[in-house]
């Protein structure tokens, strides 16, 4: 087959409900992400035959585009789940795509699923690797180098997917941790497969690993813990819907607001309370369609083989973020003075394929976040503690104290206490006129605050170096051995060699060590111990 007309997309459609079908009952068994609900070969297959039934239904298609755009109409309609939303993007975005042309030919096609996978990625309000959205990205990423003819696409198409489905365990820890690839991932990737057969004129391989741990018997007397609740919504407008993204994200995760292509959204969110994710949709638009299932976490019937606990951290500055996924730790990086949201709080910590998780949250805002996430019911039977740090530099304390061999309540409290024992300074430039315990600043002056207070003031054009050597001579007055120091975005060039040299000529006894920090609200965080 040389180009896809609206037969081969018709075919096609036929042949992914066939083979969702099949692998129906193993995809529900790996489903470990984001719920461990057995659901997500159901909820595909569901959307799959949805479109099709559709598609079927229409006389009046007679070109490739107008095929995929009622499969796609279809598919919104139908969707259920996290995994049916997306499946529903995939196709509206190589609908709106195709244009006006009858056929897809190769290069349309490659054209096709990058656009498939920008539209399905919008939809989501908080992207994650290792699922459905990770194969898209590799599939976009492979065809994008093989504009060639369409069977070639198509084959580019199906290994990529496949190559990028057995990644997954590597991308999500609680992948890992059951021993699955992602249940949405394995189900897109038959849907790669399907085309691929269609185009070739091949039966369609189910031949991915797919096997699962087995799962126990849903307990019919275990409460749900949270909800998921989907709707049709209607009669809004694009600029509501960045909106009732960012208030569906305050109430729970897994959320996407995925549109039609003409108008028409599907909404879907797992969170606690059903009754303001509806308001959600009242305020943007007309709700229809609505259904609440119940979420509830299976029973394990095997206990955890390692370490059922993780230490993740929440900072300002990527740099700093990035220093710390180095070392092992899953963080979340935050912008200077922006505050996370729920849904990004949350998958921070559910996202870890562990029972007992702390947080380390580098700021107060961050804390204060942390701490809401800790109490949100969609953490379910978790153990969070969140460990309270005023500045990175305490989290850096802590972190170096952490010991996964060490009992989890025993490692907290030393975490927590090397945290606390360690002293905070700050150098910034002042934004604006302002009276200090120390004197009058003015806009432009470096400030130094040692534990929260203002210690000094020097004017404009002072050299960094001695500022900062103020502030490091009042914090080391009362003692220490070390001094840790992150650099922001402000510091000047060489700014850490000097202090460090300084350091070593008064203070020899202090060791020094410094690291790119990328805030941008201070010249430098200095942290003592």
């Amino acid at each position: 087959m040389r180009a896809l007309d609206e037969h081969a997309i018709t075919a096609w459609a036929a042949a992914c409900v066939h083979s969702l079908e099949v692998l129906c009952p193993a995809i529900n068994g790996i489903n470990v992400y984001p719920v461990a609900d057995s659901d997500t070969g159901s909820n595909l297959l569901h959307t799959m035959s949805g479109a099709h039934a559709r598609l079927a239904a229409e006389p009046d298609t007679d070109s490739a585009v107008k095929a995929l755009s009622v499969l796609a109409r279809g598919a919104v309609l139908a969707a259920r789940g996290n995994s049916g939303v997306i499946l529903s993007q995939v196709l509206r975005g190589l609908a709106e795509t195709a244009g006006t042309v009858p056929e897809l030919d190769g290069p349309s096609l490659a054209k096709a699923l990058a656009n498939a996978h920008r539209t399905a990625t919008d939809a989501v309000a908080r992207p994650v690797q290792g699922t459905m959205l990770s194969v898209l990205q590799a599939v976009a990423a492979a065809v994008a180098t093989q504009p060639g003819e369409l069977p070639d696409v198509v084959a580019v198409a199906a290994k990529a997917a496949s190559e990028a489905l057995e990644q997954t365990p590597h991308q999500l820890p609680v992948l890992a941790a059951a021993g699955v690839v992602d249940a949405g991932a394995r189900g897109l990737v038959a849907v790669f497969d399907a085309l691929a057969g269609v185009v070739t004129g091949t039966e369609t391989q189910i031949s991915h690993s797919c096997e699962a741990h087995p799962h126990a018997e849903p307990d019919a007397e275990r409460a749900p813990y949270a909800w998921e609740v989907m709707y049709l919504l209607d009669g809004v407008a694009d600029a509501d819907v960045p909106v009732l993204r960012r208030t569906l994200s305050g109430l729970g995760d897994s959320v996407t607001v995925a549109g039609d292509g003409s108008g028409g959204h599907a909404v879907h969110v797992h969170c606690a309370d059903i009754g303001a994710a509806i308001e959600a949709g009242l305020r943007a638009g007309r709700p229809s369609g609505i259904r609440v299932e119940p979420l509830i976490t299976p029973t394990p019937i095997e206990p955890p083989s390692g370490p059922d606990r993780a230490v993740v951290a929440v900072v300002h500055g990527e740099e700093l973020a990035e220093l710390l996924r180095e070392e092992g730790f899953a963080v979340l990086a935050v912008p200077d003075h922006a505050t996370p949201s729920v849904e990004e709080m949350l998958g921070l910590i559910t996202e870890r394929a562990a029972g007992h998780i702390t947080v380390l949250a580098g700021g107060e805002s961050l804390t204060r976040a942390a701490d809401d996430a800790a109490g949100h019911p969609m953490i379910g039977d978790r153990d969070v503690v969140v460990i309270p740090c005023a500045s990175p530099v305490q989290v850096l304390s802590a972190l170096a104290v952490h010991d996964a061999g060490r009992r989890a309540n025993d490692d907290v409290v030393a975490m927590a206490e090397a945290a606390a024992a360690t002293r905070r300074g700050e150098l910034v430039v002042a934004a604006e006129e302002s009276i200090t315990w120390v004197g009058l600043a003015h806009a432009g002056d470096l400030i130094g605050f040692v534990d929260g207070e203002v210690v000094l003031v020097e004017p404009a054009g002072a050299e960094p170096a001695e500022a900062a050597m103020g502030v490091l001579n009042r914090m080391l007055a009362v003692g220490g051995e070390l001094v840790t120091v992150l650099t922001g975005t402000a510091a000047p060039s060489g700014l850490t060699d000097e202090l460090r040299e300084r350091l070593r000529a008064e203070r020899p006894e202090v060791e020094f060590v410094d690291y790119p920090g990328g805030q941008a609200d201070a010249v430098l965080l200095i942290g003592v111990e």
